[in-house]
């Protein structure tokens, strides 16, 4: 007997992958070296979906990937969008296997976003409500895709953010020092050379896909600068229920600084959290990031990950939920894989979504 009031979609994030792809049938991106939480979800009573989404794209290329899934249909990146950037209008076409049917404002959705899926699903919930001006005003009306026309906002019940870089992460600072560490190396420090296989994979899984315009990537929007900018242009919707859950894999040593003390940190994971954990400084854009950036998760600032600093939140509390206003809830202890089940070490995630999945189900009743 099925518990789910609507059905709910995962979104993976950088690097990830989802139900249309191969990876997922030998590791599912949810749940990983624990099983599939989907199959566990679904086997719990819950109506549970995970979509595939590009890699490393843009928000924007993610969330028009998304609607077509949604909806079976044709990938629309947009006229405006696609002429700007360099890249074919129309992607996939979904319409024989859409992720879902029957979605409608009778029918809602729940969503959720770990990672870059966060500015995924909350760029997805703006266009969906609000549409884009831009591309109406560069579009024909009898050739524009339905999702930048908008009014859709009510085809939402709640919007989930697990470990999001919602203001950007200063992780790719980071980067910049790995790739130093590498280049500095001595020809006979073994040991050095063996961090190095770590570096390498923490550089390589940092770095865009060399395809696309970087403008048009997931990494120019987690840069500080342009995270912020992004939020600017994202609204949080009046009749949406928001959850953000926090990560952190770091304790506040005596000298101000973090470091990594979770026993769950993955070692690629460790050497970020080390450098975001003593860095502070100015964005070229002249943002100044302060000592509140430097408790992380190996990836994303744990302050980051709260909620947008331009939108309503408040500390979660179960006696009184309301929409359109970020519910903030308990910083989750451990590192930025953690609630997707652990890259290599298996984290149990599972009563963990059955619990935020039940108190979704019971709001208002």
């Amino acid at each position: 007997m099925s518990v789910t009031n609507y059905k709910y979609i995962f979104v993976h994030g950088l690097c990830g992958w989802g139900h249309y792809d191969k990876m997922n049938r030998s590791m599912p991106y949810w749940g990983t070296r624990g099983g599939s939480l989907m199959d566990y979800l679904k086997a719990q009573g819950f109506d549970c979906y995970d979509a595939s989404v590009a890699p490393k794209g843009s928000a924007w290329d993610r969330a028009c990937e998304l609607y077509a899934q949604l909806t079976g249909s044709v990938v629309d990146y947009g006229k405006a969008h696609s002429e700007k950037y360099g890249h074919e209008r129309f992607g996939r076409d979904f319409s024989s296997e859409p992720l879902i049917t029957d979605w409608s404002a009778e029918n809602k959705i729940n969503i959720l976003g770990h990672s870059f899926g966060g500015a995924t699903v909350r760029l997805f919930a703006h266009i969906l409500a609000y549409g884009s001006e831009e591309e109406r005003n560069a579009t024909d009306t009898d050739d524009i895709s339905p999702f930048f026309v908008g009014g859709k906002g009510d085809w939402l019940y709640s919007l989930t953010s697990l470990s999001a870089p919602h203001n950007g992460t200063t992780a790719y600072s980071a980067r910049e020092v790995l790739s130093q560490f590498r280049v500095n190396i001595k020809p006979l420090d073994i040991k050095a050379r063996i961090k190095t296989i770590y570096t390498d994979i923490m550089v390589k899984f940092l770095y865009p896909d060399k395809n696309r315009v970087f403008e048009d990537t997931a990494e120019y929007d987690m840069y500080l600068d342009n995270a912020l900018a992004l939020n600017e242009k994202i609204e949080t919707l009046p009749n949406v229920y928001y959850f953000s859950y926090p990560t952190s894999c770091c304790e506040k040593q005596a000298d101000g600084t973090y470091m990594p003390t979770a026993c769950n940190v993955i070692k690629i994971f460790r050497e970020t959290s080390e450098i975001m954990g003593k860095h502070t400084g100015v964005t070229p854009g002249g943002y100044s990031f302060d000592e509140s950036w430097l408790d992380n998760d190996g990836l994303v600032n744990t302050n980051s990950s709260t909620a947008p600093f331009n939108a309503p939140s408040t500390e979660f509390d179960k006696a009184k939920i309301e929409a359109g206003i970020w519910n903030v809830m308990q910083t989750y202890r451990g590192d930025h894989m953690s609630l997707q089940g652990g890259k290599y070490n298996a984290n149990e995630i599972r009563e963990f979504y059955k619990k935020h999945l039940t108190m979704i189900n019971k709001i208002g009743r």
